[in-house]
């Protein structure tokens, strides 16, 4: 030994110690890696590695970054989850979530207070720190973003709405996910009922902004289809009548000549919905029985595959001379 040995072995280079130059780490896979608790501490001390939550450690001097934000809150979500696991065991949500998706009205990632982090219900685990965990009966299948499992963005909005009271980001948020295409209407509300979140006066009135849109975008894809594929010209959004007769409802497109309708399911779940769906269901028997064929069309079936959709259409048309007659209807503007 000479006077430049230490008195105390320095530790030894991270990548030796822990098998890679990764810059996060939780005790159990610290401790795999034969590194035990006293160094851990030890190691954790100013200028050294960071405990960012509960069992999780940043390997790096310095503020974390927000990538490293993330899959801190992945690593705590996954530390104490029992193995093997039916489905996903954690997955980013909320406004996180969004931002991953693109969302140009979710706030950038490191002005976030709070990450969200969807498991399993039957997982015993706590939010802390700023991560917050949502529990979900059944996990949704996430999609991989920058290496990140993230909630799809029908899930990620319920959540991150069901943290906010603001009505204006509310809208903002809802309308992005319809209008920049990243899912339907109902595939929103249909979370936003499963969250229960419903109820709140500032989400209803955006939930109303958000039919409406979604409404829109279904019609002029309808518009779109009849042009790109040839179809005949029908007669748009009308009312159907019996001469002398009740009413018997309103569709988005008519054929007369043939007695062939066409009708947008732009129906969401909401607490009337029984009643919504009982209602349609007769209108379309009741049209049915008059001999009018009812074309049943979803915004998801027109979006993802019109073409598809356009033959049906056009088969409808087709098949009109070898039925039977349809009673006389009287056809009025909506």
């Amino acid at each position: 030994m000479n006077h430049n040995t230490p008195i105390t072995p320095r530790p030894l280079p991270l990548a030796s110690r822990t098998g890679g130059t990764e810059r996060l780490a939780s005790a159990d896979q610290l401790r795999a890696r034969g590194i035990p608790a006293g160094e851990v501490a030890a190691r954790c001390r100013p200028g050294g590695w960071q405990q960012l939550l509960p069992g999780v450690f940043l390997l790096q001097p310095g503020p974390p970054t927000s990538e490293d934000r993330l899959h801190a809150a992945l690593l705590y979500a996954r530390r104490t989850a029992a193995l093997p696991t039916q489905g996903p065991d954690a997955m980013i949500t909320g406004l996180a979530a969004l931002n991953l998706h693109r969302f140009a009205s979710a706030p950038p990632l490191t002005s976030l207070e709070r990450i969200d982090v969807l498991v399993p219900r039957t997982r015993r685990l706590r939010s802390t720190g700023w991560v917050r965990v949502v529990r979900a009966p059944e996990s949704p299948e996430p999609v991989a973003l920058t290496g990140v499992p993230v909630a799809p963005v029908a899930r990620a909005v319920a959540d991150a709405v069901s943290g906010l009271s603001d009505a204006e980001t509310v809208r903002r948020l809802l309308t992005e996910a319809v209008r920049g295409g990243h899912c339907e209407p109902g595939a929103v509300v249909r979370e936003l009922s499963r969250a229960r979140l419903l109820t709140r006066p500032h989400v209803v009135d955006a939930v109303d902004t958000l039919l409406a849109e979604g409404r829109s975008l279904s019609e002029e894809r309808l518009y779109e289809m009849v042009r790109a594929f040839g179809l005949p010209d029908p007669l748009w959004n009308v009312d159907l009548r019996l001469p002398g007769g009740p009413h018997l409802g309103g569709v988005d497109a008519y054929w007369p000549d043939q007695a062939v309708a066409v009708e947008l399911d732009t129906r969401a779940p909401r607490q009337e919905d029984d009643a919504v769906w009982s209602e349609y269901t007769r209108k379309r028997e009741h049209l049915e029985r008059l001999g009018i064929t009812v074309v049943h069309l979803t915004p998801r079936k027109l979006r993802e595959a019109m073409d598809q959709q356009a033959t049906v259409v056009r088969t409808a048309l087709m098949a009109a001379p070898d039925r039977q007659p349809a009673a006389y209807v009287a056809v009025l503007p909506r």
